[in-house]
């Protein structure tokens, strides 16, 4: 560990762009709204669970960064995985088939499914994990801008959700973008990150919500199915679903839903355990025997933790005939 250290200590003194890789982001996404941070790095030594942030958005060993996609459907359309810094590719592998791991396959010396490796040099790599099959579009030997396309979010290999995992090393040994400095304390400085740009740091957040006549099958939510707008007015219930990840216990999941003449429903859910994804609904009964009111509707999330906002989602629905 304080070998390590010291040896960042001098990479990180280099003149800029000397030696130390600063990374772009690696997906063609929006974070945050097209994509989100799933996992951390994970900076306990031990058996526990601590990130850059000392929060525990990551898990025992893990030692990359997991950019994750919102529904399988989103992974179907195809979001691109992209170098994150200037480089040789030194490795690659495709033909990995995609949810063999999720499906209950063993992937036992496959872990990373399809992927990349780039020398970035000074000891510096990348290696990209998780790619479609059949997506891979570079060879060793190629040499690669920041930004080239190197392949499409998967779920191959070791992976049970549609996501890239990003891992940097510096002489073989594993580096935190985040926190470089293994021996740095948390919350991490964020000027002393690798990133060009830092992603900022979300422990949970809200990745849908919807409006709709029953509550739809978890599965269906998940994948990202396809669903209607426009709701009908003499429907006997509305019901409004929130899909999430990341929440712990106590947390709270506010659902909220309002429309003309004043109309107005909420509701509370108490997260009553820790869960990497979650998925909570609740039923509006038709307020009159007229029917709901006619006209737009607004849906709203809002994922509370000890009382403070995490993350917020809106969405827009009407209601006719």
């Amino acid at each position: 560990m304080r070998r390590l250290a010291a040896v960042l200590a001098l990479a990180l003194a280099a003149p800029a762009g000397a030696q130390v890789p600063r990374l772009a982001l690696p997906l063609a996404c929006a974070l945050g709204e097209t994509c989100y941070i799933r996992h951390y790095p994970d900076r306990d030594p031990g058996a526990g669970v601590r990130d850059h942030a000392c929060g525990t958005a990551s898990y025992d060993g893990h030692d990359g960064t997991d950019f994750a996609l919102p529904t399988l459907s989103a992974m179907a359309a195809g979001v691109s995985v992209l170098a994150a810094a200037p480089g040789t590719v030194t490795a690659s592998r495709d033909g990995e088939p995609d949810g063999d791991f999720a499906a209950g396959a063993a992937v036992a010396g496959r872990e990373c499914g399809n992927g990349v490796m780039i020398d970035h040099g000074a000891g510096w790599q990348s290696q990209y994990c998780h790619l479609a099959s059949g997506s891979v579009m570079v060879a060793p030997g190629d040499r690669v801008a920041a930004g080239t396309t190197l392949g499409r979010v998967g779920l191959s290999g070791k992976s049970e959700f549609p996501h890239l995992h990003l891992t940097l090393r510096h002489n073989g040994v594993t580096v935190d973008p985040f926190a470089p400095d293994p021996a740095a304390t948390c919350p991490a400085d964020a000027a002393a990150a690798l990133w060009q740009l830092p992603p900022p740091y979300q422990p949970a957040g809200l990745l849908d919500l919807g409006l709709g006549l029953t509550a739809p099958e978890y599965a269906s939510v998940k994948a990202g199915a396809a669903r209607a707008n426009v709701l009908p007015a003499k429907a006997p219930q509305l019901i409004l679903w929130g899909y999430g990840w990341g929440v712990r216990e106590g947390d709270v999941l506010a659902l909220t839903l309002t429309g003309p003449k004043g109309y107005s429903f909420a509701h509370e859910a108490r997260i009553t355990r820790d869960q990497a994804l979650f998925y909570r609904y609740a039923g509006a009964r038709i307020p009159s025997p007229a029917g709901w009111p006619q006209g737009s509707y607004t849906a709203t999330a809002r994922l509370l933790r000890a009382g403070s906002e995490i993350d917020a989602r809106q969405a827009q629905f009407r209601v006719e005939g």
